[in-house]
């Protein structure tokens, strides 16, 4: 797994799952797609072909809803204040950072993976703490959750009456009624010289000149959204979806890249692009969105 993408989570189950009421559904505020036929899929040089992003086929997708932008840390902490969840990070106790947002005391303490020593497993670090102790939401309200699990995504879905989409429903509705573009708004990654997501720019992991606005992450309904009203499908946030990754793997698909993607090192900012983690893992650039029948 490139580097850019969250770290998989080794250690003890944190125990049994936690009970939470199924919400009502509402689809207010959600997009309502009526399905139809697509071509999912790539056959993109540049793609990955380990991560079984091809081949291209035609597939039919029913009608359903999905939200228009990643769910925020405003609307996950009415949930936590709801139900009393508490997320795996923090009953792991740690979860995994960008060592470059770290102060020089926890970049120092804090373990790292042989194979990407950008990543660190900070102790104390969670949703509410993105970078360790010491660190909070001021002026992030409207930015993505992170530090979540495959398991505390689909317990706030069941909380909302909602449910992850499955990647079928991801890349129809990521693709904005597009066919076979490599991005959402087209096959140009800056068309005029205009950034249109949140990724990194300069030299991975070295040096990130921001030059979409953004380091980390950025409020949800950053950036135009594409044809179908969908915000940072590409870039900012990994997005968890329902499906396992593979026959017999218990991992769960992961969509959309995260503002840690840079071409010379992981461009699954496509939107064909897909990837995945163990349902336990958690980091700082791993979100989601929600979906619902319609």
């Amino acid at each position: 797994m490139a580097g850019c993408c969250p770290p998989s989570r080794s250690g003890p189950a944190t125990g049994s799952e936690q009970q939470v009421t199924r919400g009502s559904g509402d689809l207010d505020g959600m997009v309502v797609l009526p399905g139809g036929v697509f071509r999912m899929g790539t056959e993109d040089p540049d793609g990955f072909p380990d991560d079984a992003e091809g081949p291209i086929r035609e597939v039919r997708v029913a009608s359903f809803a999905i939200d228009p932008h990643a769910v925020s840390n405003a609307r996950f902490a009415e949930f936590v204040d709801d139900t009393g969840f508490v997320t795996e990070a923090e009953r792991f106790g740690w979860t995994y950072v960008f060592a470059k947002f770290l102060p020089g005391h926890l970049r120092k303490e804090s373990p790292r993976p042989e194979q990407t020593p950008w990543w660190c497993g900070v102790s104390g670090a969670s949703w509410r703490h993105p970078e360790g102790p010491g660190s909070d939401l001021d002026g992030r309200w409207d930015h993505p959750v992170v530090h979540v699990s495959w398991h505390d995504a689909a317990a706030y879905c069941k909380w909302a009456g909602k449910r992850l989409p499955t990647e079928v429903e991801w890349e129809y509705a990521a693709r904005g009624g597009l066919d076979q573009a490599r991005y959402p708004w087209g096959d140009e990654l800056t068309p005029g010289g205009e950034h249109r997501c949140n990724i990194w720019q300069g030299r991975f992991p070295v040096r990130n000149t921001a030059e979409d606005g953004h380091v980390g992450t950025a409020p949800v309904d950053s950036f135009e959204p594409n044809g179908f009203g969908l915000h940072n499908v590409s870039g900012n946030v990994w997005e968890w979806c329902a499906d396992r990754f593979s026959d017999g793997s218990d991992n769960r698909a992961m969509r959309g890249g995260s503002y840690l993607c840079h071409d010379s090192y992981c461009n699954r900012y496509r939107v064909a692009a897909r990837t995945s983690n163990t349902p336990d893992s958690s980091s700082g650039n791993l979100g989601f969105r929600c979906a619902a029948d319609a």
